[in-house]
């Protein structure tokens, strides 16, 4: 079955510490937790967003006492960056140069991404946001390293 590109991806990274600087301004930042690169596809919507941060909200990607993957961002006393990333929904399957056809427009993507930044705050997860648009300097420590990348596609699979 091939996969749809279109969908809400995420790259999460968990981290020691993290920000986003815009034209010289720190505008979010977070010690421990999570680093969400979202890229929202066209059509999603705030349903996605919220399965989304809900599946995010429920790894259990931090260590407890025996260095285990046991506890969740919320359990470990974390916090997330939320950072729109349209580039995550480039297609380079033809060619050299990455399409955007399937990324959401940004006036339909916007909603998407607060949507998430929201869902996870209701989750009781402290959040702090990039600026949407914007050209922003990311910097990060990958605590673990741990990085996953999150698809909505992959979610909507697994619940059939």
């Amino acid at each position: 079955m091939a996969r749809t590109i279109g969908r809400v991806r995420i790259v999460l990274q968990r981290v020691s510490r993290a920000s986003v600087t815009v034209d010289g301004e720190v505008v979010g930042a977070i010690g421990q937790g999570v680093l969400l690169l979202v890229g929202v596809g066209e059509g999603d919507d705030d349903a996605v967003a919220a399965r989304m941060a809900a599946k995010v909200a429920r790894l259990r990607i931090f260590p407890n006492d025996d260095r285990g993957f046991d506890r969740t961002v919320a359990e470990a006393h974390g916090e997330a960056l939320v950072v729109s990333q349209f580039t995550l929904m480039g297609d380079v399957r033809r060619g050299n140069r990455p399409s955007w056809a399937a990324a959401a427009r940004p006036e339909d993507a916007s909603p998407v991404v607060e949507a998430v930044a929201r869902a996870l705050e209701a989750e009781g997860v402290p959040v702090a946001t990039g600026r949407f648009g914007a050209v922003m300097d990311v910097e990060l420590v990958n605590d673990g390293p741990v990085t996953l990348v999150l698809d909505s596609d992959d979610l909507a699979a697994a619940r059939r």
